[in-house]
């Protein structure tokens, strides 16, 4: 689901209440109930929103979106994003890459690169990069996910610690107002630890759906990476946690 900018600023309101009521949402933004309806049941299919008894909620916090959803969801921003990457990766350098629609279009944007010698536990990444004659691609071993065609497990971990990269470049679920970085699977998030290991600089890719999004399991910290690129300002109290963790902010034009 592309969200238009009505239905992004429902998604905003309601994060920051937590619930409300349709017909608070409706004199919010200064429409009538039957749009916040329409809009909250467009959105809790695309497991955006919840509804529940009263009001409008976050979904849970223990399941993501579904991955082919996932994969049309700020389809846009998410390539502004990866260009932005893709324009301060060198070539010649070698690089982490992890599960994620993000990383994928990372990888979609790096594919003319030359000399790039990339880890990947995610199958996708490597199909994009295998294309390119110019670089190398080095798949993980593990259990793979059918749903994205991550690979996870502890094999996984053990594969990826036998390397030190230049870059590591990683997406997340949710940035937390504190800085914290959360995601759904408690394997694949250590797959996620173990890359930030390994990585001389750590990248983080994220549009800004996930500010503030609610997810179960505790990834890291701002303060463990280096640069965020996102498509958006992030708000006040991220952004005051993202500088006193000196983090480097690029948002994609």
């Amino acid at each position: 689901m592309t969200l238009n900018p009505r239905q992004r600023r429902l998604l905003e309101v309601v994060r920051q209440h937590i619930t409300m009521s349709v017909e608070e949402l409706a004199q919010q933004l200064d429409v009538t109930p039957q749009t916040v309806r329409r809009d909250v049941k467009q959105m809790e299919e695309a497991k955006l929103l919840a509804r529940y008894h009263g009001g409008v909620g976050l979904p849970s916090s223990v399941e993501n979106i579904d991955y082919s959803q996932r994969q049309v969801l700020n389809s846009e921003a998410k390539r502004r994003i990866a260009k932005a990457v893709a324009a301060q990766v060198p070539s010649g350098c070698s690089l982490l890459i992890n599960i994620g629609t993000t990383t994928e279009e990372v990888a979609r944007a790096l594919s003319h690169h030359r000399g790039l010698h990339v880890v990947t536990n995610n199958l996708n990444v490597a199909a994009i990069l295998a294309d390119n004659p110019h670089s190398e691609v080095i798949v993980a071993g593990g259990v793979v996910r059918g749903r994205d065609r991550g690979i996870i497990g502890e094999a996984t971990i053990d594969f990826i610690r036998q390397f030190k990269v230049d870059i590591g470049i990683i997406g997340i679920s949710s940035i937390e107002p504190d800085g914290t970085l959360r995601d759904f699977d408690p394997r694949e998030v250590k797959v996620a630890q173990a890359i930030i290991e390994q990585s001389r600089e750590v990248w983080l890719v994220a549009d800004h759906d996930k500010f503030g999004r609610q997810a179960l399991v505790r990834m890291a910290h701002v303060s463990q990476i280096d640069v965020l690129f996102t498509d958006a300002r992030p708000p006040e109290a991220l952004s005051k946690a993202l500088k006193e963790a000196h983090v480097k902010v690029v948002v994609a034009p």
